[in-house]
């Protein structure tokens, strides 16, 4: 900072002429941007405010008039202060009136009772002005030439708030839109009470503009983003009365809070070197985002390419496992296993697609798509996994997994989903205290749903946003791969209807229902199905108000029991009776035959296959 009017009473040319404060003691701490001697009334015309004037009032007016108005002048430019040597103009005190004037606007009014060389004081003063502008440039100088060096190294953002920290003394937060707290740095300070009620106490500091300084928090803040895409703010708290004491520095480098002057900032705002500080830690911090995600996405395309050829055999089986060891995948020698992460809605607008993959749809989901991507990689990741990760089309993320040898495939499996799990914990909401007000999950204490049965697609519908993970059985080369994909895919498919929350889903999980809904664009499936209730479905065609397909669902999947189907149907026992009665009639079948029944139980399970994408 510059130094104040009391720093520079303090130095020793000045306290060698005795000085003697006579009026305006608030105003010793403003800020001494440069020394001017004057001996012209008219001086205050001349000044840009910061000025502590030096005079021997030699020129000054002699009127009590002239002398208001000389302090009137100095006061509106907004000079720091004013210093009057005693014994050419005025012996023994400057005039009560120009006390009193100074002291009314808060002027710093001085006396040197002995005679003071002026150049002396300009130099002390001009040299502490200078070396503080030294110190300035260094510490900017500092402040650019490590962000720069982060940049270069591709820090995380973890790092980048530690270095802010380090520079500044002061704490660093960085938060995203959502004001959830991505990074921090108490800078020495707790902790706990940094980030104690953040999220509302972030929303309360709201400073106009991209990067400013709200007074009533305390917190310097600047806007994260690129690209025209801001995606959180980085915050400094800095105190208000430029004591930073708290944080630490780094040995060999100067800090940026030591004293430099900062022109035109008032006591009550930070000082210049910390805007530039936040501003390029939120540069670095923004381009490290912008790498990354080219990088991944490079990465990524890559991942994409390798998955495609495996599927449609573009490519020979020797070249992509090439190009995978050149990524870091290795293919060779290991036991691959096919994983197929899907969300169990379509998106909207969206064509399911078949085996391979989808020759690309509308525009709907691509968003949640690319986040379960996201999330894929990361599990993968976390769970300290090779693998090839790719986008299989509007809907599905797929994985190659290679595991050292068959043994290691289960463990591998729980270890990828249980970090995917942790990874999108909302996307597996099903224990009780997981789903919206604490619902009860069917087949637990409390419920009155009985459980889901193997492969059952009754019940509830999925949360938004829910997913399953599938894996197909594992293969020991790279040439079988294909089918493991295949058959992850098809499960994935099948286990969409499937209410257990199962952390994979293999094949034998699927069950018949399962295994129709593989089978549903099966023309011979579809003729089955007319064959068995296309009579059934014309008739409630034509009579919409009776639906005897209900009736005859309800009638199955009680087992054949005629009394607790009509329970369940919500009707008489003679009216259900004689619903039964018209159903065989006009599908011409005996219902109680086991086999008539076992018949018409599957037709109904491939029908709900079919209508349902």
């Amino acid at each position: 900072m510059f130094p104040t009017v009391r720093e520079v009473l303090a130095l020793e040319p000045v306290r060698h002429g005795a000085p003697r404060l006579v009026a305006g003691d608030a105003g010793l701490d403003r800020p001494v941007r440069w020394v001017h001697v004057a001996e012209v009334p008219d001086i205050a015309t001349l000044l840009g405010g910061g000025e502590l004037v030096l005079t021997t009032g030699i020129g000054l007016p002699a009127d009590d008039a002239g002398l208001r108005a000389f302090i009137n002048g100095l006061a509106d430019v907004g000079v720091a202060g004013l210093v009057v040597e005693l014994g050419r103009r005025y012996v023994g005190a400057v005039p009560r009136v120009m006390a009193a004037a100074a002291d009314r606007r808060g002027l710093p009014l001085v006396e040197l009772r002995r005679t003071t060389p002026f150049v002396r004081v300009t130099e002390a003063v001009h040299a502490l002005i200078v070396d503080a502008q030294l110190t300035e440039l260094r510490a900017t100088e500092e402040i650019h030439q490590r962000f720069t060096e982060l940049s270069v190294e591709g820090a995380g953002p973890s790092e980048v708030v530690r270095q802010a920290a380090e520079l500044s003394g002061c704490p660093v937060v960085l938060e995203n839109l959502s004001r959830q707290v991505l990074a921090y740095d108490p800078a020495g300070q707790s902790a706990e009470l940094l980030l104690d009620g953040w999220e509302q106490h972030s929303r309360r500091v709201r400073p106009a503009g991209r990067t400013a300084y709200d007074a009533d928090s305390g917190w310097l803040v600047t806007t994260v983003g690129a690209r025209g895409q801001d995606w959180g703010r980085l915050l400094l708290r800095w105190p208000g009365d430029g004591e930073l004491t708290s944080g630490r520095g780094a040995p060999g480098h100067a800090r940026v809070d030591e004293p430099a002057p900062v022109p035109g900032r008032t006591p009550d705002t930070p000082p210049t070197r910390l805007t530039i500080l936040v501003e390029r830690a939120a540069s670095t911090l923004a381009l490290g985002r912008l790498i990354r995600r080219d990088a991944e996405g490079l990465e990524r395309q890559l991942h994409r390419t390798l998955l495609t050829a495996l599927l449609d055999h573009s490519r020979p089986v020797d070249e992509v496992a090439l190009r995978a060891r050149a990524l870091g995948v290795v293919l060779e020698r290991r036991h691959l296993v096919g994983v197929v992460v899907r969300y169990r809605e379509d998106a909207p607008g969206v064509e399911p697609a078949g085996d391979g993959l989808a020759a690309g749809g509308p525009e709907a989901g691509p968003a949640r798509l690319r986040d379960l991507a996201e999330a894929v990689g990361h599990a993968v990741r976390e769970a300290n996994l090779t693998a090839l990760t790719s986008a299989l089309d509007d809907q599905a993320v797929g994985a190659l997994l290679a595991v050292p040898d068959a043994t290691a495939e289960e463990r591998s499996l729980a270890a990828f989903a249980t970090a995917l799990r942790r990874h999108r914990p909302e996307a597996f909401a099903t224990r009780p205290s997981d789903l919206p007000g604490g619902a009860a999950v069917p087949g637990e204490p409390g419920c009155t749903v009985p459980p889901p049965r193997a492969g059952d697609a009754s019940g509830p519908p999925a949360p938004a946003g829910a997913v399953v993970i599938a894996a197909g059985s594992g293969v020991g080369s790279l040439r079988e791969a294909r089918r493991s994909l295949v058959e992850a895919r098809q499960v994935a498919d099948a286990a969409r209807r499937d209410r257990r929350d199962l952390p994979v889903f293999r094949l034998p999980h699927v069950g018949l229902a399962g295994l129709l809904h593989l089978l549903r664009d099966e023309p011979r499936l579809q003729t089955f199905v007319e064959r068995e209730l296309g009579a059934l479905l014309a008739y409630d065609a034509q009579h919409p108000r009776e639906q005897l397909l209900g009736t005859l669902r309800a009638y199955l999947e009680q087992g054949r029991n005629k009394t607790a189907a009509a329970s369940a149907a919500h009707l008489s026992r003679p009216a259900f009776y004689e619903r039964l009665a018209r159903i065989g009639r006009i599908l011409d079948v005996d219902l109680d035959s086991v086999d008539a029944s076992l018949s018409l139980h599957v037709a109904l399970l491939a029908l709900d296959a079919i209508r349902t994408p």
